[in-house]
């Protein structure tokens, strides 16, 4: 692992102001302190937001939910109103990572994490996730696991997220 900065935001303003230029936002880094440790990812500054208020879910008045970033995926999914109304979402949390890794890992992380295609993983190999304009080597290599659906010239890799394939299938919007 490279070294790197770490600043501790204390606003919303302030931590935007923080990550720019070769930064990256950490919450529970599930995802992104294991790509440090394989150098895929090499971010000059990590910007902690943990004490930002995002970790709120709320209702809203057309009968959904307003689910902050910085909310964990086991909060989330052993709500009682997902669990009663959503339960595709609480399912899907369940089924995609430990106990361990739901307790740490955040609703916004999990959304933001990166894929699993192993030539992302390998710095050796051409991918334009990693570096944009290389090229897929997924494409003529082992692709058995990637995508079938929603690919095109520039990567075949899927997307790891089991929470965002429940929220798409529910009609969940992305709001600031």
């Amino acid at each position: 692992m490279r070294a790197f900065d770490y600043v501790r935001a204390d606003s919303a303003e302030g931590a935007v102001r923080d990550a720019a230029g070769g930064a990256a936002f950490i919450a529970g880094g599930t995802n992104l302190i294991d790509l440090m440790k394989l150098e895929v990812m090499s971010p000059e500054t990590l910007v902690d937001i943990n004490r930002l208020a995002m970790n709120g879910i709320e209702d809203t008045a057309d009968g959904g939910l307003r689910i902050g970033a910085l909310v964990t995926n086991s909060d989330l999914a052993n709500d009682s109103r997902v669990r009663r109304n959503w339960p595709v979402l609480s399912r899907a949390l369940l089924a995609g990572a430990s106990g361990q890794l739901r307790n740490k890992a955040t609703t916004g992380g999990n959304l933001l994490q990166r894929t699993r295609c192993l030539y992302f993983y390998d710095r050796a190999s051409a991918c334009n996730k990693r570096e944009p304009g290389t090229g897929c080597a997924a494409q003529e290599g082992f692709n058995r696991i990637l995508a079938v659906l929603g690919t095109s010239e520039h990567c075949i890799a899927t997307h790891p997220s089991d929470m965002a394939v429940a929220m798409r299938a529910l009609g969940a919007e992305g709001r600031r």
